[in-house]
């Protein structure tokens, strides 16, 4: 553990945002009007007017083909505008990064629908973008108010619902984008976001190779070829529900009564979670049991990975007969993902995921208390900004380290502030704070300063 940070460490690109995040990334580049960035084997895109700055190399990173859990968030993309001529609208009404309230009664005041609605979409694509959701479905639901049909309004509102764990409604504006405008490939993207979600992956596959025909994307594309995976291997998948689950298997896989405790075991996570976290996903929670080779077929995931939780609960449970204590802590912790997606509007930084999931597995620091107070106190350890993204870039052993800080800097966070304080880390987050305005607004500290209450933390309870 101690000496895996310098045996990995590379230089990376890091993206700061408009928003106050950051991004390191393996690699940067230009594409129109986006910036592409390499995270391991995965590429993602960004739009550059979400970017304050890209600064080349220096903050290290570990470089694998290894990660842990994915969030379920879209690929960035800037619809085709169906709005009035904006003309000089945005300096208008975004001044400073921040929506003009004053501005934007004065324009929708004139009484003039499509410039109403053009307003309302702009003060809510400026807070889609900083990631304050609700406010930006406030002024979504505004702007459809004067225009119900606008492609590019109802496009970004899916888009919302998507992201906050609502694929049911977002289906229904995505349709209404699509019968908006039949030709636009974002709109038929979004409706396959939906439909994946909510448990339509043919109907979704159907939508992004439409999608692709009227517009190539790499992000698009990467989507398809994994649901083409899943419908591969899941062709002879059966399925049972509870209250708050669905459970996709192979039937000579597993028995019913094996199906029977997964299923028990998580409606009992769930209404633990719903006590400690509160605000219970609306929508099933899409669960699916494979075979190893099954699993890594699809998921494309580590070696090492236990599970994933990418939007659906992906679980391999090969030579298992029945529910084992390991089983159920893995099915808690992917489960709580969902949950802390959901109250962070899919804004929560990794290390914060992982050890908040961790925690509620439940699963302690023990034998690697020791090592991570000498590690905190060297000052080796893997900065916390560094863990804000994936952990797709670590190797197993760097990604052990990675998860094993991830945990010590939640647990000082609950033993010192309860899991109240950690609820309104989420909540800030959800609203468009960057993680460290989160954490000074809610434990008052910073990351250097959550770092230096970890080190002494550690070292009090594990150190000589």
């Amino acid at each position: 553990m101690l000496v895996v940070l310098a045996a990995a460490a590379a230089a990376a690109d890091t993206i700061h945002l408009k928003n106050g995040r950051t991004i390191v990334a393996d690699h940067v580049r230009e594409n129109g009007g986006r910036y592409e960035y390499e995270i391991g084997d995965d590429t993602y895109a960004i739009p550059k007017n979400s970017v304050e700055r890209v600064e080349a190399g220096g903050m290290p990173v570990l470089h694998s083909d290894a990660g842990g859990v994915k969030n379920a968030d879209l690929p960035s993309f800037n619809p085709i505008d169906s709005l009035a001529n904006e003309g000089d609208l945005p300096n208008t009404i975004v001044k400073d990064g921040k929506v003009d309230p004053e501005a934007l009664a004065k324009l929708e005041g004139k009484g003039h629908a499509e410039l109403s609605a053009t307003a309302s979409f702009i003060a809510g694509k400026c807070e889609f973008d900083h990631g304050n959701i609700d406010q930006a479905r406030r002024y979504f639901d505004s702007a459809l108010r004067f225009q119900p049909e606008n492609a590019t309004v109802l496009i970004y509102y899916a888009a919302l619902l998507v992201r906050t764990g609502k694929p049911s409604q977002a289906q229904a504006y995505a349709q209404r984008a699509v019968s908006a405008a039949p030709d636009s490939a974002d709109a038929y993207a979004v409706l396959g976001y939906a439909q994946q979600a909510s448990d339509r992956t043919k109907d979704a596959v159907a939508s992004w190779k439409h999608s692709l025909e009227l517009r190539p994307d790499p992000a698009v594309q990467q989507y398809l070829d994994k649901a083409q995976r899943e419908q591969n291997v899941e062709t002879d998948f059966a399925q049972r529900e509870s209250s708050h689950f669905v459970l996709h298997y192979e039937g000579k896989q597993t028995s019913e009564a094996f199906r029977g405790q997964i299923l028990a075991a998580l409606e009992a996570d769930y209404d633990d979670l719903s006590r400690d976290l509160g605000s219970p996903p609306r929508d099933n929670i899409l669960v699916t049991l494979y075979t190893e080779q099954a699993f890594f077929d699809v998921t494309r995931a580590p070696s090492w990975s236990g599970a994933l939780n990418d939007g659906k609960l992906r679980i391999p449970i090969s030579g298992l007969g029945s529910l084992t204590p390991e089983l159920a802590r893995v099915l808690k912790h992917e489960l709580a993902h969902t949950f802390i997606r959901q109250l962070s509007a899919g804004r929560c930084p990794s290390w914060l995921h992982e050890g908040i999931a961790q925690l509620l597995e439940p699963k302690s620091l023990g034998s690697d208390g020791r090592q991570l107070a000498e590690l905190f106190k060297t000052q080796r350890n893997i900065p916390l900004n560094v863990l804000e993204g994936s952990f797709m870039r670590f190797s197993g052993t760097g990604a052990y380290v990675a998860y094993a800080e991830s945990l010590a800097a939640v647990s000082y966070i609950n033993d010192s502030y309860g899991m109240g304080d950690i609820q309104r880390i989420l909540q800030r987050l959800s609203e468009g704070s960057s993680t460290e305005a989160a954490l000074r607004s809610t434990i008052h500290s910073d990351y250097g300063q959550l770092e230096s209450d970890v080190a002494k933390y550690l070292g009090d309870k594990y150190g000589n």
